[in-house]
């Protein structure tokens, strides 16, 4: 698995929907891209200049919403993750 650094964060995207409500089958060109996903795994934090930590606001099990294009896109085996900054993302669903 992966260990992200300082304040990165690892997110499972969602996957792209393939079929409309409607039952149309969407081409890859037609399709958004995710801004919706699982933390699975987070840093230690910020390190600021005077050597304090900042503790990350997001934990693993959180439904996040990020940046449309924040990011590195990485595949294992099947899956797709995104590695990104904190900062890249904008809130936490509850």
């Amino acid at each position: 698995m992966l260990r992200p650094l300082r304040d990165k964060v690892v997110i499972k995207t969602s996957k792209e929907e393939e079929v409309t409500a409607g039952g149309i089958v969407l081409p890859d060109t037609a399709k958004k891209k995710p801004q919706e996903g699982e933390v699975i795994a987070v840093g230690s934090g910020k390190l600021l200049d005077d050597g304090t930590r900042v503790p990350m606001n997001v934990k693993v099990g959180d439904t996040v919403i990020y940046s449309k294009y924040a990011g590195t896109e990485i595949r294992l085996g099947t899956d797709e993750y995104l590695i990104l900054d904190e900062d890249s993302i904008y809130a936490v669903k509850e």
